[in-house]
C-alpha cells in the first residue's frame, strides 16, 4: 500500500499495523494526533468498526448476518491500495458507487463491457466482503442514447432497387482559390478552380474531403466519387477513414476527364477523412470535385425551424473570443485582420436542441469567393462535449448558406462562425437552425416500444448476474422508483415519470416505467433478477431483493413517501408471484442547529423505522451520511464545521444507529451501509465541500467516527479523555 496519505506523527504501534497491509490484507486507520491531542486522542481508543459489529453478533444484539457496509468507488478498491485497506479493516459489505450501474456497462451500441465489475467481484472475494449490488433498474444513469435508439421510429421498407443516393461531403474545388485542408508535407495547386497535384519526387498525399459523417450503427456502404483525369493512365490510392482507422482502395484515372468512384464498408469511426495518395505515381492529377455518398432509401427530409438568430445594431452582442464584430445595418459585420478569428453567431442559451439531425442556415454576404471558413456547433467545452465543425462554402455576394448538422446529442448548442485566416469580409445578417425529420418511418406501437425494452431489460440483468457470478446476493432491484408527490389524490406518491420530471431530468434520464408501466416495471425486474441469478450460479435462497430510495425519514411529509412505498409494494407483490425483500433507506441526512427542527428529525427517522418494521421487510440503510445545518438553515462546509457542531453530528450518528438496533427486530434487520467514508472534496459531484465522512480527507479518524462506533456498541471514550 501507499503511505504518503498517512500522516507519521501516529506512532510506531500505528506505523507497524500499516506496514503490514501488504502481509495481512488491511490495516488500521486512526486520527493523527497532531491535530489537536487534547480534542483527538480519545479516538484512538476504538477498534475498527467491524469489530463492534463482530461482538454484537456474539453476544446476539443483533441479526448473525447483519452487515456493516460502506460506499467506495470500484476501481479505487480494484487497486488494492489505501482505500482497499479501509474497506477490509473496517467494513463487511461493499457498495459500488457507479460501477455497476447502468450507464458504466452499456455501451452506445448495446453491448456490454462488465471488465471491472468482474475484477471487483474478484477483489472482492479474495478480500472476504460481500457486495451489495446497487443498482439493477433504476430512471437515472442510463445509456440513453442507445434506449432511445432502440425505441426510435422505424423506417418503412423499400424495395432496395428504388433506394437513392444521399451526399455526405463535397468539395467543390471550382469555388476555391487556395488549398483548403491540413498540409501533409505537399500542397496541391488550386488553379483556374481545379486542384492540380504534381509528383514531388517522393512518396506523397493529400486530403480532398474532411469531416463527413459516419453513421457506424447502420454500418453503410460509402462511395467516394471524384471528377478527375491525369496526364497518364494508371491508379492511386484512395483513403477513408479516420486516424488509427482507415482503409483504402484504388481509383482508376485516365487522361481523360472522368467520374471515377470506389466504394468502402465497415468504417468504425462517427467522423472521416478521405485522401488521395497518388504515392509514387508519375503523372499530373487534375480534380474538379469530390463527394462521398451513400445509398438509402428514398425520403422526404421535412426541415421545421426551431430557432432563429437575427441581431440589433452595436457592439457585438455575445461572449468575446479575441473578435468583436459590430452589429451594423443588423449584420454582424467581420473585416479580416489577418490573425486567426472565430465568433459566436448564436449562443448555446438561444439553442437548446433535442437529440436528432438538423440543418444551420447561414444569410451570409461576402465581398469574394472565400476558403478556409468553419462553422461549429458544439454543446459545451469540456472533453465531453459533443462539437460538431463543417465547412462553409463562401461565394461573392449575399447567399442562404446551408449546413448540415447530422446526429446532434442533444443539449444548449452555441454556434461559432469561424473565419480563421480568410481574407473575406463578411455580413452575417441571421442564422436559422433547423431539425429534420423523415417521412419514410412511423412511430414504434406503444407494445413494441415495451417489447423491446422488455428484452433489454433482461439481457441488462442476466449480463450483470453472468458478471457477478452468484456471488452478489443482495440487490437494489429498483432505485429510486417513487415521486415525492400524490397528485392524483390516490392515497399514495406516484412513480417518477418524464411526463413530471424537471427540464434536466427529462434531458439526462430515461424513464422506463413510461414504457413498461408503473406495475410491470418492477415486476418485471424482479423476475429477470430471480431467473437470471439462478442461472449463473447463484442460490435462490439466499437471494434478496431491495426497493431503495430517499427522504424516507422526511418529516415534511410525515413520512409520506416511505408509507406510498410499502402501499406500492404491496400492488407489485399482489400477483402472488413477484417477492420483494426488503426496503433500504437512504438517509442523507443533516444535523440541525435548530433544537425545534433537529427534534422532528429525529422524531420522523424514529417513525421511519417503525414503519420499516411494521412492512415486516428486511431493513437496510443503505447510503447513511450527514451534513451540518446551521441556526440560520445554511449548511456549513467542512472548512467551517466547529469543534461543537462535529460533536453534535457525532451523538445524532449514534442516535440512528442505536434507534435501528432498538427498533428493528433482529430478523429484520439487514444491515447499515456509510455511504462517504470520508468528507467530500470542494469539487465532488455529491455533497461537495460538506464534512460527510467518518474520515476526513487525508483517511484521519473523526469524533463522527467514534458517534458511529457508540452506535454499534463502543464505549464513549470522550468521556474518559475528560
Amino acid at each position: 500500500m501507499k503511505l504518503k496519505n498517512i500522516n507519521f506523527g501516529l506512532g510506531l504501534v500505528a506505523l507497524l499495523a500499516l506496514s503490514s497491509c501488504a502481509d495481512d490484507k488491511f490495516s488500521e486507520y486512526r486520527t493523527d494526533m497532531t491535530k489537536n491531542l487534547k480534542e483527538y486522542q480519545y479516538l484512538n481508543n476504538y477498534e475498527p468498526l467491524k469489530k463492534y459489529v463482530e461482538d454484537m453478533k456474539a453476544s446476539g444484539k443483533c441479526n448473525p448476518d447483519f452487515k456493516l457496509g460502506i460506499a467506495l468507488a470500484a476501481p479505487d478498491f480494484n487497486k488494492q491500495e489505501l482505500v482497499y485497506c479501509l474497506a477490509g479493516s473496517n467494513f463487511e459489505e461493499m457498495t459500488a458507487g457507479n460501477a455497476m450501474k447502468y450507464a458504466s456497462c452499456v455501451k452506445n451500441d448495446g453491448t456490454f463491457d462488465f471488465n471491472t465489475v468482474k475484477d471487483f467481484v474478484t477483489n472482492a472475494q479474495d478480500a472476504g466482503l460481500t457486495i451489495y449490488g446497487h443498482t439493477l433498474a433504476w430512471h437515472s444513469q442510463q445509456n440513453k442514447k442507445y434506449l432511445n435508439k432502440l425505441i426510435a421510429d422505424k423506417e418503412i421498407q423499400v424495395d432496395p432497387s428504388q433506394k437513392v443516393d444521399k451526399v455526405d461531403a463535397y468539395t467543390d474545388f471550382s469555388k476555391m482559390n487556395s488549398f483548403p485542408f491540413y498540409v501533409m508535407d505537399y500542397t496541391p495547386e488550386i488553379k483556374d478552380g481545379i486542384l492540380i497535384s504534381k509528383y514531388p519526387g517522393k512518396w506523397y498525399q493529400y486530403f480532398v474531403v474532411d469531416n463527413y459523417p459516419v453513421d457506424v450503427d447502420a454500418k453503410r456502404e460509402y462511395k467516394v466519387t471524384a471528377m478527375i483525369k491525369a496526364s497518364e493512365d494508371g491508379q492511386i490510392d484512395v483513403q477513408t477513414g479516420n486516424w488509427g482507422a482507415t482503409t483504402s482502395q484504388k481509383m482508376s484515372v485516365s487522361t481523360q476527364w472522368k467520374e471515377q468512384s470506389v466504394t468502402f464498408s465497415g468504417l468504425t469511426t462517427e467522423k472521416a477523412f478521405v485522401v488521395f495518395q497518388p504515392g509514387n505515381f508519375a503523372g499530373d492529377i487534375s480534380c474538379k470535385w469530390v463527394k462521398v455518398t451513400h445509398s438509402e432509401a428514398p425520403v422526404m427530409e421535412i426541415e421545421t425551424e426551431v430557432h432563429k438568430e437575427t441581431y440589433t445594431d452595436g457592439d457585438f452582442p455575445f461572449y468575446v473570443m479575441g473578435c468583436t464584430p459590430p452589429v451594423i445595418n443588423g449584420a454582424i459585420h467581420f473585416v479580416p485582420t489577418g490573425d486567426w478569428s472565430q465568433f459566436f453567431v448564436m449562443p448555446g442559451g438561444d439553442n437548446e436542441l433535442d437529440e436528432g439531425d438538423y440543418v444551420v442556415y447561414l444569410d451570409l454576404t461576402s465581398d469574394k469567393d472565400a476558403s478556409g471558413v468553419d462553422l461549429t456547433m458544439q454543446n459545451g467545452w469540456g472533453g465531453t462535449a459533443q462539437a460538431i465543425t463543417a465547412k462553409v462554402p463562401v461565394a461573392a455576394g449575399r447567399h442562404s448558406v446551408k449546413i448540415e448538422m447530422p446526429k446532434v446529442e442533444g443539449g444548449n448548442y452555441d454556434i461559432i462562425l469561424k473565419p480563421q485566416t480568410a481574407d473575406a469580409t463578411l455580413d452575417v445578417h441571421s442564422v436559422r437552425v433547423c431539425k429534420i425529420t423523415k417521412s419514410n418511418s412511423i412511430p414504434l406501437t406503444d407494445e413494441e416500444k415495451k417489447s423491446l425494452l422488455t428484452d433489454a431489460m433482461g439481457k441488462w440483468i442476466d449480463g450483470m448476474m453472468e458478471a457477478t457470478n452468484g456471488y452478489v446476493t443482495s440487490w437494489e432491484v429498483v432505485n429510486e422508483a417513487l415521486s415525492g408527490d400524490d397528485k392524483d389524490g390516490d392515497g399514495k406518491f406516484e412513480l417518477q415519470h418524464a411526463a413530471t420530471a424537471s427540464a434536466d431530468d427529462k434531458k439526462n434520464c430515461f424513464y422506463w416505467q413510461d414504457y413498461l408501466g408503473d406495475i410491470d416495471y418492477v415486476r418485471l425486474v424482479v423476475a429477470d433478477a430471480r431467473k437470471s441469478f439462478a442461472a449463473h450460479n447463484g442460490d435462490p435462497e439466499k437471494l434478496k431483493l431491495f426497493i431503495n430510495d430517499y427522504n424516507l425519514e422526511s418529516d415534511w411529509d410525515d413520512n409520506g413517501k416511505l408509507r406510498s412505498l410499502i402501499q406500492w409494494i404491496k400492488d407489485w407483490e399482489a400477483d402472488g408471484v413477484t417477492k420483494i425483500d426488503g426496503i433500504a433507506s437512504q438517509m442523507h441526512i443533516s444535523c440541525y442547529a435548530d433544537p425545534n427542527t433537529q427534534k422532528s428529525k429525529k422524531d420522523h427517522i424514529v417513525k421511519m423505522l417503525e414503519l420499516m418494521k411494521k412492512s415486516g421487510k428486511l431493513c437496510k440503510i443503505s447510503e447513511l451520511d450527514m451534513g451540518y445545518v446551521d441556526a440560520a438553515g445554511k449548511e456549513v462546509k467542512t472548512a467551517d464545521i466547529t469543534e461543537e457542531q462535529h460533536k453534535e453530528m457525532r451523538d445524532l450518528y449514534t442516535f440512528v444507529l442505536q434507534k435501528y438496533f432498538e427498533i428493528i427486530p433482529a430478523a429484520q434487520q439487514y444491515g447499515i451501509t456509510q455511504w462517504c467514508a470520508t468528507d467530500a472534496p470542494k469539487d465532488s459531484g455529491w455533497r461537495p465541500g460538506l464534512p460527510v465522512g467518518l474520515w476526513d480527507l487525508n483517511y484521519l479518524r473523526k469524533h463522527t467516527y467514534a458517534g458511529f462506533a457508540v452506535g454499534l456498541g463502543a464505549p464513549e471514550y470522550w468521556k474518559e479523555a475528560k
